[in-house]
């Protein structure tokens, strides 16, 4: 016998997870570094232990290399070259928020809402930003989300911002994407028509259960409910744009999502629009909390398995960063031309890191009014100063959680980090052994 596959370098990765498959003798393993899952048997399972004494050259070892289970290199290593990479990639990505006031009043929004609009100064600035940015990106793209406050409350400007940037990109021969985020109040079909003019290929609208449900969280600023009219643009209207429900789910009702998931099938099959459910656990966050809201995180359990199942579904190789807050292409911009680097922040002047009209990124420390609140964001990419995050199986999936939260509020974990074998098997039921094949 040679060489033992650990004398030649090979260890078990640290980050597998298991779970024993019900009605069988095998076992699902999980590599949260590589995005693999697939099932094996106590054989394979027993020789995945055995890196001390196993040949280097058996052929066991094939699979378990490029399954990400057996490893030579220094995976938490890779993750922070992951995340430090993944910094300046990509092409250049605006959040612009035409107005921050809103029409709603919903007590878990993360937002204090004020009244005003983008002016023509402005918006020329977030022009010449994004001429800048395409200059200096590594991939010749713009994303737009139109974001607010409520966007739709000053369409006059989305119209406007989009004809220009459009043709900027034309010019530079780059790529040109929108999509928005609105509470659908206002999607009339004249709005409708207007954000397809626009090149805006998705929406994101809020619904939070089926009529007085949604109505106790999402009514109009000063009472008034909003439900029926939502619904009635998302079922009469022609939507020539994706539209995902988005399920805010809080312990008052969590019961409602077999309901609504129900509702916005109907609603799709109805309408023939391209309508899509999912639920989102809501956190607590300062806006809410200074109003005295009693909607926070769901009991353990119910939060958990919504997690599981949501991020089930977006299962992929570690990418060392967890959301565009980490990317240096990636800004907010309120309505007075204000940068910031998350969506949480973009009422918080305090936590803007400069301006549309004097942010440069080819130079972005220096031309950064406050370079600090930049740095600290692209610092948390992957949170090396974290001992209990460094060590924890599970970051590879999180990053480290949402950098807004951990600067600012506290760190959230998973809520199903505790029950690895609930997320593994949901990980198989939906993967298998032949699309772990296909994805690697």
């Amino acid at each position: 016998m040679g060489k033992t596959a650990s004398e030649t370098g090979w260890r078990v990765s640290r980050y597998n997870l298991f779970a024993p498959i019900p009605d069988s003798k095998n076992v699902a393993i999980a590599n949260l570094f590589r995005g693999t899952c697939g099932a094996y048997s106590p054989l394979e399972l027993f020789l995945l232990g055995e890196l001390n004494t196993l040949d280097a050259e058996h052929p066991i070892l094939t699979r378990f290399r490029e399954r990400g289970l057996i490893v030579n290199f220094d995976e938490r290593a890779a993750l922070d070259a992951i995340g430090r990479m993944g910094c300046s990639v990509g092409g250049a990505g605006l959040t612009i928020c035409p107005t921050m006031g809103c029409n709603f009043d919903c007590p878990y929004c993360f937002e204090n809402h004020k009244a005003g609009k983008m002016t023509q100064k402005t918006q020329d600035d977030v022009v010449a930003l994004a001429e800048r940015m395409l200059d200096v990106s590594q991939k010749k793209a713009l994303s737009v989300t139109w974001f607010g406050g409520e966007p739709l409350l000053a369409p006059d400007v989305i119209e406007a911002l989009s004809v220009r940037l459009t043709a900027l990109c034309e010019a530079k021969g780059a790529e040109y994407s929108a999509g928005i985020i609105t509470n659908g109040y206002l999607l009339t079909q004249e709005n409708a028509d207007l954000l397809a003019r626009c090149k805006v290929t998705s929406a994101q609208i809020t619904l939070d259960g089926v009529g007085e449900a949604h109505d106790r969280t999402r009514h109009l600023a000063g009472g008034g409910s909003t439900f029926g009219r939502i619904t009635d643009n998302l079922r009469q209207g022609k939507l020539d744009f994706r539209v995902t429900i988005r399920h805010n789910v809080h312990a008052e009702n969590v019961g409602e999502i077999e309901a609504l998931r129900a509702f916005v099938e109907t609603l799709a099959a109805e309408s023939g629009n391209n309508i899509i459910y999912y639920p989102a656990v809501v956190s607590g966050n300062d806006a809410s909390d200074d109003r005295g809201c009693g909607v926070g995180l769901l009991c353990s359990s119910d939060a958990s398995e919504i997690s599981v199942r949501r991020d089930a579904k977006r299962f992929a190789p570690g990418r060392g960063q967890y959301c565009m807050a980490h990317r240096l292409m990636s800004v907010g911009i309120d309505e007075k031309g204000n940068l910031q680097k998350c969506w949480e922040d973009v009422d918080k002047p305090e936590h803007s890191f400069g301006t549309a009209e004097r942010w440069d990124p080819k130079n972005p420390i220096a031309t950064a009014d406050r370079p600090d609140n930049l740095m600290r964001y692209i610092n948390t990419a992957l949170p090396n100063f974290d001992e209990e995050c460094d060590k924890c199986v599970w970051l590879p999936t999180c990053s480290g959680g949402c950098p807004n939260k951990r600067l600012y509020y506290q760190k959230q974990c998973l809520p199903f980090r505790d029950e690895p074998e609930k997320y593994v098997l949901a990980l198989y039921d939906r993967i298998g052994e032949e699309k772990t094949d296909d994805k690697k």
